[in-house]
């Protein structure tokens, strides 16, 4: 019997991108034939070709050369695997009067208002009816494709790879390595190997206190905001927590002057010391929306970190019973459920000991490579004699 031969369509998206590295490269292990279609230049920015697959250049666009160019590279394949919503598109139109099936995966949830937003739901509901099976990694994302009109919507929750403090710490946690004083006499998660957690501590400012930290991006929906409104509240408490908050990516100016606005009782920090501060901190705390897989939750959970979030769906699958919850945008509710929590050194191991638990469940490299697998053969023509 032949190979199972698959195209995978990319955008050209970040997230998307890296999700199909991983699964261009356990597919190939698997014998699995990979074409992997994307916009010119993104071989090289993401390492398609490392991974064992084939590339081929389709820019991202619907007009009819591009179309042709898909369809040419789409013509010999089992199934066709679209990620995001243009991509799906593209796909369904290259496939048009095709029977090879079409997978699309929803990575994330996609928002506009007026006639963008119009626009959006049209393209949705041209992407899950053109596709066999529509994976969303949220159950969100797999009801907002059924209401599209998908005939088959399933969730495909995506690996989520532990990074190397993540591991570390981990292996200090099995070692019963010491854990830290916050200031309250309670010794909490194990501090991170290699690094005195003392010293991190120290350079921040948080010997004796408290210490929190965030994740600011360059747009309003990541909450820092009610964050910062959050944090002033807590100057009330004894001793006073320190809050770092980590630049996700190029602050706005905006944000740069209310951080610095707050005194010395929040600090901003970059992106690379995200691992030795999250491996110090007593809380995590994540005000924003709209990410289905923020680096902050889920290496706080793995750490053992105690979390604080804004309630949203996509990252309840994520994070399940293991946060504090709060409104999104509620910055009195933030500051209470924080204040409760570094009060009540019994709650916060609970969370840390259920974000361990709920971390241990996540599907690895290994399952999604399975799970896809399992649906592509289920797809690539089960009644046609075997290909030899």
């Amino acid at each position: 019997m032949s190979e199972l031969r698959t195209v995978q369509v990319l955008g050209g998206g970040a997230g998307s991108s890296a999700y199909v590295t991983s699964l261009a490269a356990g597919l190939v292990a698997r014998g699995v034939r990979v074409t992997v279609c994307a916009p010119p230049g993104a071989d090289r920015a993401h390492g398609f070709p490392s991974t064992g697959a084939r590339f081929a250049a389709v820019p991202r666009r619907s007009d009819p050369v591009a179309v042709a160019a898909l369809r040419a590279a789409c013509a010999d394949a089992d199934v066709v695997h679209a990620h995001g919503l243009h991509a799906a598109v593209r796909a369904g139109i290259a496939l048009s009067g095709r029977s090879t099936p079409l997978v699309v995966t929803w990575h994330h949830r996609a928002t506009a208002e007026g006639a963008r937003g119009r626009l959006l739901r049209l393209l949705e509901r041209r992407a899950a009816r053109a596709a066999a099976v529509v994976l969303g990694t949220s159950t969100e994302l797999v009801d907002r494709a059924r209401r599209r009109g998908a005939r088959d919507a399933r969730l495909a929750r995506p690996a989520v790879p532990a990074s190397g403090f993540a591991r570390a710490a981990g292996e200090a946690a099995k070692d019963g390595t010491t854990g830290r004083d916050t200031g309250t006499g309670e010794a909490t998660a194990p501090e991170h190997p290699g690094r005195d957690d003392g010293k991190v501590r120290a350079e921040l400012g948080a010997i004796g206190r408290p210490l929190l930290v965030s994740v600011a991006g360059s747009t309003p929906h990541h909450g820092h905001d009610t964050l910062l409104d959050a944090a002033r509240a807590w100057r009330a408490l004894d001793p006073v927590p320190l809050l770092v908050v980590v630049e996700r990516d190029r602050p706005t100016a905006a944000l740069r002057r209310r951080i610095g606005d707050e005194g010395p009782t929040v600090v901003p920090a970059g992106r690379e010391g995200l691992g030795e501060i999250l491996a110090a901190a007593d809380l995590a705390v994540l005000p924003g929306r709209g990410e289905h897989r923020p680096v902050l939750a889920h290496e706080a959970l793995r750490l053992g970190v105690p979390l604080v979030a804004a309630a949203s769906e996509g990252l309840s699958d994520l994070v399940g019973g293991a946060a504090a919850w709060v409104p999104y945008g509620d910055a009195e509710a933030l500051a209470g459920a924080v204040t409760g929590l570094l009060g009540d050194a019994g709650r916060r191991e609970r969370l840390a000991e259920a974000g361990r638990l709920q971390a241990a469940g996540w599907p690895t490299e290994d399952d999604v490579i399975a799970h896809v697998l399992s649906v592509y053969d289920e797809l690539a023509q089960p009644s046609a004699p075997p290909r030899t």
